[in-house]
């Protein structure tokens, strides 16, 4: 998802910026300011105790806002990503949102901050005030206001510019020209979006052959499990040889031993532009794991594809891999193909509806050539860099 904060001096324009953002993005727009106005127009108590605060030029209580903005973003679920317009105006704010994102299993994707210099913003708010009706826009509270900013809200830049998502925006010129460079910000962030693909089917349904194809066409990582623990037990390391009794079989190893593989890779490759994930995660906890790897690196996964190939099918290609110099030691015995077919099935069926619950699962028929399976998946690959562009 594309989240941004829209951040600003009260008279900035953000306001103005947002409705153009959100239509040309698709984006739920939060912003504190209307959402509390509605809530004193139609004389709820959270409205009646924000009232007071918000003509004075003061700042309404955390957890109201809180409570505010979840209500409005479950109300809408089409949007590709959410604009938060007045939130977080604080330190504390900036904490408050990181928590709200990562229980949607997200991040904050970028902060805008509209630059304008304060007479330019107290000569739009006292010109606003003689049409708009807001008691707020007069010269005693504007000042409060503003101070109020610059001692509280301020400090969030450095908290955004550690995390390197922060850009300063001239908010100087016609609408035109600050909307233009708002995008040129909008879609340089994008630029540095990852794309993470974890790829599913049973066993014998091409994904190896698949996910190095995608990954070389698409300029991604390809990070197999199965390749990297057959490499350390080549090798004869300490891994391979604690490894090597579970892999005979077909059998998934230990959490820790994936997780320092994964984890190595992902860090050998800081400059990819994103990974197609094999072999794990191939049960719930994995999935877990997967999000807690790539949460390190404030990404996330993006998109789950499955391959779609029927049980006898498989069965016959990993019998008929059993006899070439190809197999894997698993491939020669029927019964080790049937348990790891089963297996697939009822281990890796609660990561589909793990990936299906956040809308980031899809299918695609892995029956026919190479050639076929290959331009499906292109499609899908398509699809999703435009989810995150």
């Amino acid at each position: 998802m594309l989240n941004i904060a829209l951040f600003g001096p009260p008279g900035a324009g953000k306001g103005t910026q947002s409705k153009r953002l959100i239509e040309k993005y698709n984006l739920t727009y939060i912003a504190t300011g209307d959402l509390l106005r509605q809530e004193i127009a139609e004389g709820t108590d959270m409205g009646l105790e924000a009232k007071d605060l918000i003509e004075k030029g003061g700042l309404v209580p955390d957890d109201l806002i809180v409570q505010i903005i979840e209500k409005r973003i479950n109300t809408d679920t089409e949007a590709r990503g959410i604009l938060f317009d007045g939130f977080p105006r604080n330190y504390v704010q900036a904490y408050i949102l990181e928590g709200l994102l990562l229980r949607m299993n997200d991040h904050l994707s970028c902060m805008l901050s509209l630059e304008v210099p304060r007479e330019e913003l107290v000569k739009r708010m006292i010109e606003r005030g003689l049409t708009s009706g807001r008691s707020d826009d007069n010269l005693e509270v504007i000042e409060v206001r503003l101070k109020e900013y610059e001692t509280k809200t301020t400090p969030v830049i450095d908290f955004y510019r550690d995390k390197e998502i922060y850009y300063p925006i001239n908010g100087i010129g016609n609408m035109d020209e600050i909307f233009e460079r708002l995008c040129e910000a909008i879609d340089q962030t994008l630029t540095h979006e990852h794309v993470n693909m974890v790829l599913l089917g049973p066993p014998g349904s091409g994904k190896g052959t698949q996910g190095k194809l995608m990954a070389q066409n698409f300029g991604l990582v390809y990070i197999s499990t199965g390749s990297l623990l057959r490499k350390e037990i080549k090798e004869g390391t300490d891994i391979g040889i604690k490894v090597a009794p579970y892999m005979e079989k077909g059998e998934i190893v230990p959490d820790e031993i994936a997780i320092r593989l994964i984890e190595r890779e992902i860090n050998a490759h800081s400059d990819a532009k994103g990974f197609i994930f094999k072999g794990f995660p191939r049960t719930l906890v994995q999935a877990y794991i997967l999000d807690g790897l790539l949460k390190k690196n404030n990404s996330k996964v993006t998109l789950t594809v499955e391959l779609k190939v029927p049980t006898l099918e498989c069965f016959k290609r990993l019998a008929a891999r059993g006899k070439t110099e190809k197999a894997r030691s698993y491939d020669k015995d029927p019964e080790l193909i049937v348990n790891r077919l089963e297996e697939y099935e009822t281990k890796t069926s609660l990561v589909k509806q793990y990936y299906k619950k956040q809308n980031k699962f899809m299918k695609v028929d892995g029956f026919g050539s190479e050639a076929d399976v290959a331009e499906r998946l292109e499609d899908v690959v398509n699809l999703s860099f435009k989810i995150i562009r």
